[in-house]
């Protein structure tokens, strides 16, 4: 990961486009290629980014300073620096992933055991499917034999998606697996979460933790 604390202005131009004024700003730019400028008064989330597959191109010459950053879609964040007061890299290594809580842990097994939540035709192929970058929830087939990948969280956010998008681009490397397509589940899915995976063609699931678990609705029905 680098890490660079500059004085800057950016820019993005894609299918909207967006103009950040000059001050100072920390930018990310991690292993899968990703780039994210910060400010110190947003919490974890980014001002603007850029998610991988992406290029990062750092200006010579007439352009020295000028870093421009281009996804596989052509959209660009154009960073201008103009004092660079911090540039340094750490080598973080491979992340061992999250370690899901009680709840979370819970609702994938339970989903695992009723896989047909998921559609009429589902079946499991296996719990925690290891690959390179960490085990994903539940890889299954659909009624029609296609693999689907399966990520499982409590409340959906776009780091879920993000962390999908990664395990799917890998997984169809595989010529005994792919295509394989994404689901999303989560008890609760954020409007911007859902967003983004409609976008990248992953479907979204929102889990009823006590339906999974063959608790009945006490609410009066009509039917």
């Amino acid at each position: 990961m680098r890490l660079v604390i500059a004085r800057c202005s950016v820019d993005y131009a894609g299918r909207l486009t967006a103009h950040l004024p000059s001050a100072p700003r920390l930018i990310l730019v991690k292993a899968d290629g990703s780039v994210s400028i910060h400010a110190d008064d947003r919490a974890y989330k980014p001002l603007n980014w850029m998610s991988p597959p992406c290029t990062l191109k750092e200006g010579t010459g007439d352009e020295e300073g000028v870093w421009t950053v281009i996804n596989k879609a052509g959209e660009k964040l154009i960073i201008t620096m103009e004092e660079v007061l911090h540039d340094s890299s750490h080598e973080l290594g491979v992340d061992p992933g999250l370690i899901k809580d009680g709840v979370e842990a819970h609702l994938q097994e339970l989903l695992a055991d009723r896989i047909d939540t998921l559609g009429d035709g589902y079946t499991l192929i296996r719990r925690e499917y290891m690959t390179a970058i960490g085990p994903v929830d539940i890889l299954c087939r659909d009624a029609e034999g296609q693999t689907v990948a399966v990520e499982i969280k409590r409340r959906g956010e776009i780091d879920g998606v993000e962390q999908l998008t990664r395990y799917l681009d890998l997984l169809n490397r595989d010529p005994h697996l792919a295509p394989v397509r994404g689901i999303f589940a989560a008890q609760e899915i954020k409007p911007q979460a859902r967003v983004l995976a409609t976008d990248r063609g992953i479907g979204c699931h929102i889990m009823d933790y006590d339906a999974l678990r063959g608790i009945e609705d006490d609410k009066l029905r009509l039917f």
